[in-house]
């Protein structure tokens, strides 16, 4: 079950947003490699802003995610991509269907 969630929010700096939304796009084969993501979502909210949205069963799985291909790929990029650093929110799942 999932029990637990990140909500990362990216905002692109002004001319980076299509760079952006390739680039958390292109993340989805990497989310799908992690045993220990059970879900990855990547969406945008308005026209520079940006998020991703993945659940886990349990704290190891999520601190491997964070500790993963798509957090250091992230990092890297934000710098020449993001207005500001990204804003990751760990989550507790009260419920889902």
């Amino acid at each position: 079950m999932k029990k637990l969630g990140l909500l990362v929010r990216l905002e692109a700096k002004a001319g980076k947003e299509k760079n952006v939304e390739e680039f958390i796009t292109s993340a989805l084969p990497l989310a799908k490699e992690e045993a220990g993501t059970i879900s990855w979502y990547a969406f945008r909210i308005d026209s520079s802003t940006f998020g991703i949205y993945d659940t886990f069963s349990d704290e190891e799985g999520r601190q491997a995610h964070l500790g993963g291909k798509i957090a250091k790929a992230l990092m890297e990029n934000a710098p020449e991509l993001l207005a500001n650093p990204p804003y990751i929110e760990k989550l507790d799942i009260l419920a889902a269907k």
